[in-house]
């Protein structure tokens, strides 16, 4: 064997190995997860662990309903796309589509640049800046909220939105836009029933994974949320995400007891909700690429 061969061999081995060891850290993650979670069903059902309406894994007895954590966590989230979605999805439109060269060179990096920014920089940022400003604009008891949450796990998932769809966008062929215009379709009309809706599958996508970034984000909930572990009526309640309670109580949770096997459960339901997320994701896409006739 060549010496150019055996070094093929070896860099093809190397690359197979670190494939499946990725497999096998996740399979491993997996099964601690479901390990560490499942004893917690012994002693709760399973339907008072998720439709419970109180959190109170102190008291004596012990009460482990998640239901206040999981709307808290969806309430934050669904909030968060509100901004994330528009701020996205239009900047991704605006540096692909009609920002100039310069513009463009400029503007990407810099929306690029807040995914590098530390998350308990946002959270600190929420906490002493924006908590006060909502606190006083709109008259309420306390800033850190739904709402105070929300607005900055929109801007932290901002980046995720834009990169992916711009990226989506970008793959658009140059002659859908020019057969659009031949026809004597304005800008705006190529923009909305040509180039969106080719590029839908990445978009839909990065709306997806700017979910589940938003939802699995832990400091800066833990900081901007308020941490209460209560069904929110408004957007100004304070509430405690699933991942903001898990970060606040593993420490003082005893090894081995119902808090802490309480908490891999909480665990386990985040990890089956962002991994139904994925596959949300991937359906979303397939649709789109088969009604477009671009599978392969």
């Amino acid at each position: 064997m060549s010496l150019f061969r055996l070094k093929e061999k070896i860099i093809q081995g190397v690359f197979t190995v670190l494939a499946f060891s990725s497999l096998l850290f996740l399979v491993g993650i997996i099964f601690v997860l479901f390990k560490e979670g499942l004893p917690i069903f012994k002693d709760v059902k399973i339907s008072d662990f998720l439709f419970g309406r109180f959190w109170y894994p102190t008291y004596e007895p012990p009460e482990f309903g998640v239901l206040p954590l999981i709307v808290g966590s969806f309430y934050v989230s669904l909030g968060a796309m509100f901004v994330c979605v528009p701020l996205g999805i239009g900047s991704a439109l605006y540096i692909n589509e009609m920002a100039s060269y310069k513009q463009k060179a400029i503007l990407k990096p810099l929306i690029e640049i807040l995914a590098s920014v530390p998350s308990i920089i946002y959270g600190f940022f929420a906490m002493a800046i924006l908590a006060p400003f909502l606190q006083k604009t709109f008259n309420i008891p306390i800033g850190l909220c739904t709402l105070n949450a929300s607005i900055i796990l929109g801007v932290m998932a901002t980046p995720t939105v834009c990169s992916l769809a711009e990226d989506a966008l970008s793959y658009v062929p140059r002659s859908f836009r020019e057969a659009s215009f031949a026809v004597g379709a304005t800008r705006w009309q190529t923009l909305i029933k040509v180039v969106i809706p080719a590029a839908g599958s990445g978009i839909s996508t990065a709306v997806i994974l700017g979910m589940s970034r938003a939802i699995g984000e832990t400091m800066t909930v833990l900081m901007a949320a308020g941490g209460a572990a209560i069904i929110p009526t408004s957007i100004f309640d304070p509430v405690r995400p699933m991942t903001a309670a898990i970060a606040a109580e593993m420490g003082e949770a005893p090894v081995g007891g119902d808090h802490y096997h309480a908490l891999f459960a909480i665990a386990l339901a985040l990890f089956l909700i962002t991994f139904f997320f994925n596959i949300l994701a991937e359906i979303i896409s397939r649709r789109f690429r088969i009604k477009l006739g671009l599978s392969g």
